[in-house]
Formats: C-alpha cells, sequence, structure tokens
C-alpha cells in the first residue's frame, strides 16, 4: 500500500470509495436519508472542487484506492486548518489505514503551520479521531444540526 496526492483522474473511483463507506460503516449511526444527502453532496465533480482548495490524498492497494483525506485551511485561516473527507473502504478498515492517513495529513504543510485543527467528524469516526488525540471542541459531545461533532486539536 502507497499514499500518494489525489490527481482528477481519481475523483469518480474517491466518490465510490465514500458512498460506499457511507451506507455500510455509517449506516448503523446515521439515517438513510441523512447518508444519501451526504452521497449525493460527494459526487466527482465535489470531489475534484474539495480538492482544488485543500491538499487531497488517497491510499492505494496496487492500483486500487482503499482510502483517502483531505486537509485545509480553516474559513481560509493561515493558523488554524481542517481535516476532511477521510474514508476507508469497509473491507480495509482496522488495519492502520486510517492511522496512516491521519499521520500523512499531520506532515502536511497546513497542519504544521496551524496552531489549531478542526475535524468535522460524523458520529461513527469520532473514537477513532480521539485515539488520534483529538477532543471535543469547546466540551460539546452531541452532534450539532449537521450530525456531525467538532473535535480538534492544538499544537
Amino acid at each position: 500500500m502507497h499514499i500518494r496526492r489525489f490527481q482528477v483522474k481519481d475523483a469518480e473511483e474517491v466518490s465510490i470509495l465514500i458512498a460506499t463507506t457511507l451506507r455500510t460503516t455509517n449506516a448503523k449511526d446515521y439515517t438513510s436519508e441523512y447518508i444519501e444527502k451526504e452521497v449525493a453532496s460527494l459526487q466527482p465533480e465535489n470531489i475534484l472542487e474539495r480538492a482544488s482548495w485543500t491538499h487531497f490524498y488517497v491510499v492505494c492497494d496496487n492500483d486500487k484506492i482503499v482510502g483517502c483525506g483531505a486537509i485545509g485551511p480553516y474559513w481560509g485561516k493561515e493558523d488554524e486548518s481542517s481535516l476532511f473527507t477521510i474514508f476507508v473502504l469497509p473491507s480495509y478498515q482496522g488495519k492502520g489505514i486510517g492511522t496512516e492517513i491521519i499521520q500523512t495529513l499531520e506532515r502536511d504543510e497546513y497542519f504544521l503551520r496551524a496552531k489549531r485543527v478542526e475535524i468535522p467528524a460524523s458520529i461513527t469516526g469520532t473514537p477513532f479521531y480521539r485515539k488520534m488525540g483529538y477532543d471535543y471542541k469547546n466540551g460539546i459531545k452531541e452532534p450539532d444540526a449537521e450530525g456531525l461533532l467538532r473535535l480538534e486539536k492544538f499544537r
């Protein structure tokens, strides 16, 4: 397995990876209506748009994309960043790929220049991010109106 920067040709495969993960792994924490809304918002064109302003990475097992993650500025700030679009195919979960994605993002210049990094985390992903050292923003442990928990790490 190797990790590399996202390329335009990856958009469709990444979109399918995200949809598969949402429909499988996240289904235990969210309604099918919520998941389908998320799937609709992460189509190839949406992935390309996100990749245009973030540093987007993919994890490959030979030629197959099995994971992804991105880091970008937090609302355009120089000293704050956010992690986005972190997904691992269900059949590859529990093998250290998510950890490798986080470690890669934490070596990226957007992370290194930030004093604070936020993750808009799914209910499903929150325990993993907490293990990686991210904590509840402002101590809020309940999902917000978007169904996400805001986690953060200070450097």
